[in-house]
């Protein structure tokens, strides 16, 4: 859509005040005590289309007829998008974002406004709660101005307004007014560096925003405590602690009644606790109870999620006054400690935790969908991870719910590089430094994150700083809310080891990068990056779509810049202001060590290759490297996925689709695995798991590229070590290799059965890095591994034979050659697209000489006709064979 087209339907939505009165909904928004109610939708328009005054718009009967309808919640831009102003098809499409819309429309104010109908009730009292809105706003009800743009600031100040005497029987409306996010100047949620920011900086009421009707007590979100630390007893001793607050101007003596639900849904057991209330005052309630053989919460790789329910409510003479929304929780243990090298160690129901992570990052327009989420967590635990890091995107709160029910670990926290960095003593950073009332807004944003987040099982940590640490002032400002919401959790200073405040000590994680690529040797060294301690986030910049996904979002042209152009700037990288806004030292690393490529398709393979390397590279020695000396504490590559179709920085692309990066991990975080060690030329066994028992078998064997036997060993462990590593075997005849050869590693359990099978490309020679002239983001190459032989290989003949069942199959690949089969590539299309919902036990693999190897596969079901299996490989011609 062109830029005249896009302005002429935002400015076609005008209110005149001749407008007739809009209809409405009769049915009462609220009609208990108890009751809550989020605002169903809104009605959306720039301030510069309106001639009505805020005061004559926040009264009811005003025709909005012509205004955008948009959802519940949603920036204003997600609100135009869903309206059809825009299209993100079209938007994310080659520069389309930077040239289809008018920036300018963003710099003033917009309005959300909505009506609903209430029959008040004696007695009762009515509130408005704020949950995020970006990043400030005035708030009116019926005429009445609730909050203002001095007190209801951050994106994340979620606030609790008394509107009783605003509100009147019948029709009412309210208005949001907000105003214009500067991501220097606001608490807002920036994109920093990650991509291009959107026109709108995320403006907009981006959270619900609720009702909620009491009687003279009202409640708070319920906290819970447990004395469980993981010393296994048949009681756990759990204490629910909730806010009672007296609204009325008479003291009131009420019941606070905490019922507890198991697992299954079964009353565990219920505790009262009386409570008397001066007039206009709150206190803290706590009861204490126990819950016998208590069912105990496991991230997915360590066992299941039960979850209990915590329902609480305030009554007065037996007649309801308030009930809190229902609460779950987990019953578990999560504990850190810095150790003797100032590394940050997690455990976790008395076990050690490796944190294998990677950064998440929102939808670009902050647009949130509850399945896609889901399908995103089951991407992440697909990968074998165990935890994912919100740097000052902490999202809705449907996230928490589906991490608890699904095993997934979070560590949430606040941005770097902006406002939220803006403290005194920080000259680095480009946010407005912090005033008297910022700390205020600081205390406002993290009491709210923090009651949403701490009955969660799946929050590991909260980091109160990212780059840097946050001054003195906010340290003890960001603690005491923390405190007051009862967080179960560690505390950490900051995301780096450039400071530390008093009050928390040191962080205990560096963030040393690299953030751009890096060769696989990189991670088996003893500096910045490499595998010890906690790298809160790093990784070698990797993370390039397939075509399949390319060719939804880059031109012709773009697509021909990806590998003709090695050093051009690409919009889909970053900002143009950042460091990482081309792809120059990703392709100096590949054109170096696997040639110069002939055409897309052969860039396309090279960077498969070079991104499944780099990826599983980290994360193999992040967990081999978990019993040295100065062991490796956990990892967050950077990053997960991107917030818009981007080009680097991502395990799976915007649409879900996994590639070289993805199965990289996919085969490093094996819950039992066999490593290959570049530096030390040594085979590690691994294990993830808590279980693993028996003895374990390795076989190594190393050949040319001929397929001739280079060296051909085997090792074993008497007893598999649960959740730890063993250097058991080097490799014989590294020094034998010509150009480039083969590794095949396996590890068998008992009864010979395969658990971990995986395959190197290895040259003499590792690649050599300059290590002085590192900079933050990068360490310079200044000799390359040499690959290039393998793209000179003849042709192998690999047979693949398919058996499905359902929506799932079986995929037999057989190599029929005296020679190895290199990288295949396999792929699940219904007619020429890509089944987004496949799920692979593995990818991108090479089979050795008259190897036969069987690959499960399975999708979600829908479409017209049977899937088919396509696939290539370095030197395997492409095939396609149907599974109908």
């Amino acid at each position: 859509m062109h830029f005249s087209i896009i302005a002429a339907a935002v400015g076609a939505a005008r209110l005149t005040a001749s407008s007739p009165a809009a209809s409405t909904n009769s049915t009462s928004i609220l009609t208990t005590a108890g009751a809550q109610a989020v605002i169903p939708g809104w009605h959306l328009q720039s301030s510069n289309n309106v001639s009505q005054s805020v005061i004559a718009l926040s009264n009811a009967g005003v025709d909005t007829s012509s205004w955008f309808r948009v959802g519940a919640r949603g920036s204003v831009f997600a609100g135009l998008l869903e309206s059809g102003v825009y299209n993100d098809t079209h938007l994310f499409f080659s520069n389309n974002l930077e040239n289809a819309v008018d920036y300018s429309a963003y710099e003033i104010p917009w309005l959300y406004r909505e009506e609903f109908a209430l029959a008040r009730q004696p007695n009762q009292h009515y509130f408005l709660q704020t949950n995020g809105i970006t990043s400030r706003a005035d708030i009116y009800v019926n005429g009445v101005q609730i909050a203002s743009n001095k007190t209801q600031v951050g994106s994340y100040g979620g606030k609790k307004y008394e509107i009783t005497n605003a509100l009147t029987d019948g029709q009412n409306a309210i208005l949001i007014v907000a105003y214009p996010t500067n991501y220097l100047r606001d608490f807002a949620m920036g994109y920093v560096d990650w991509n291009p920011y959107p026109p709108d900086n995320g403006t907009g009421v981006w959270r619900y925003v609720e009702m909620a009707q009491t009687g003279p007590v009202s409640l708070s979100d319920p906290r819970i405590k447990t004395d469980y630390e993981y010393t296994w007893r048949n009681a756990a001793t759990v204490t629910v602690r909730i806010d009672a607050t007296n609204n009325g101007d008479q003291a009131i003596n009420a019941t606070i009644t905490a019922a507890i639900q198991g697992p299954k849904g079964s009353q565990v057991t219920t505790v009262s606790q009386p409570v008397s209330l001066p007039p206009g005052q709150s206190k803290t309630v706590s009861m204490i109870t126990d819950l016998s053989n208590p069912q105990i919460w496991w991230p997915a790789s360590w066992g299941s999620q039960p979850l209990y329910t915590v329902s609480v409510s305030a009554s007065i003479s037996n007649t309801i006054s308030d009930t809190a929304p229902p609460r779950r929780f987990g019953i578990r243990h999560v504990s850190s400690y810095v150790n003797s090298y100032n590394d940050t160690a997690f455990n976790l129901n008395g076990y050690p935790f490796l944190v294998m992570g990677a950064g998440y990052a929102p939808d670009v327009f902050y647009r949130f969908d509850v399945n896609r989420t889901r399908s995103q967590i089951q991407r992440i635990l697909d990968l074998g991870l165990n935890t994912i890091r919100l740097e000052g995107k902490q999202e809705q709160p449907e996230l928490y719910d589906l991490a608890d029910e699904m095993g997934l670990m979070i560590m949430a926290g606040w941005e770097c590089c902006d406002k939220w960095e803006g403290w005194d003593y920080n000259e680095d950073a480009d946010g407005v430094k912090w005033v008297d009332a910022d700390y205020e807004t600081a205390n406002a944003s993290m009491l709210h994150e923090a009651a949403m987040m701490q009955t969660h099982p799946s929050m590991l940590a909260f980091l109160i700083g990212s780059d840097y640490w946050p001054n003195d002032h906010a340290t003890q400002v960001y603690v005491d809310a923390l405190n007051k919401m009862d967080w179960p959790n560690p505390v950490i200073a900051s995301a780096g080891k450039l400071g530390y405040p008093a009050l928390l000590g040191p962080s205990g994680m560096k963030m040393d990068g690299p953030y751009d690529w890096v060769p696989p040797n990189y991670w088996y060294g003893d500096q910045l990056g490499a595998a010890f301690g906690f790298g809160s986030e790093l990784g070698a910049g990797v993370g390039t779509p397939e075509i399949s996904s390319l060719r939804k979002f880059l031109s012709a042209e773009d697509l021909d810049d990806l590998w003709q152009h090695p050093h051009k700037d690409l919009y889909h990288m970053s900002t143009n202001e950042s460091s990482f806004y081309d792809r120059s030292i990703y392709n100096d690393g590949l054109y170096n060590r696997y040639g110069k490529p002939k055409s897309l398709e052969d860039y396309l393979r090279k960077a498969q290759m070079s991104d499944y390397e780099a990826t599983r590279a980290e994360f193999e020695a992040y967990v081999a490297y978990k019993g040295n000396e100065r062991p490796s504490t956990g990892l967050i590559y950077w990053m997960l996925q991107g917030a818009w179709p981007n080009l680097h920085w991502q395990l799976f692309d915007y649409y879900e689709q996994p590639m070289g990066s993805y199965y990289g991990v996919k085969v490093a975080t094996r819950p039992e695995h066999v490593v290959y060690d570049y530096e030390q030329k040594a085979v590690w066994v691994t294990s993830n798991a808590l279980n693993s028992s028996g003895m374990r078998n390795v076989s190594i064997d190393l050949i040319h590229l001929n397929g001739s036997s280079i060296s051909k060993s085997t090792s074993s462990l008497d007893e598999a070590v649960p959740n730890g590593s063993s250097n058991v075997a080097s490799v014989r005849g590294i020094n034998s290799i010509h150009d480039v050869a083969l590794l095949r590693l396996r590890l068998a359990g008992e009864n010979n059965v395969t658990l971990s099978r995986n395959v190197y490309w290895l040259s003499k020679e590792n690649d050599v890095m300059d290590w002085d002239n590192s900079t933050w983001y990068n360490t310079p190459v200044v000799k390359y591994a040499n690959m290039t032989t393998l793209y000179t290989m003849t042709n192998a003949t690999v047979s693949v034979s398919t058996k499905k069942s359902g929506s799932s199959a079986t995929v037999t690949l057989e190599n029929k050659s005296g020679m190895p089969a290199v990288f295949i590539r396999l792929g699940l299309v219904q007619g020429s697209a890509a089944v987004e919902s496949a799920y692979w036990d593995d990818n991108y693999v090479t089979l050795f000489p008259h190897e036969k190897l069987d690959i499960g596969v399975k999708w979600r079901t829908g479409g017209a006709g049977s899937p088919s299996i396509v696939w290539d490989g370095v030197n395997v011609p492409s095939g396609k064979s149907s599974l109908g």
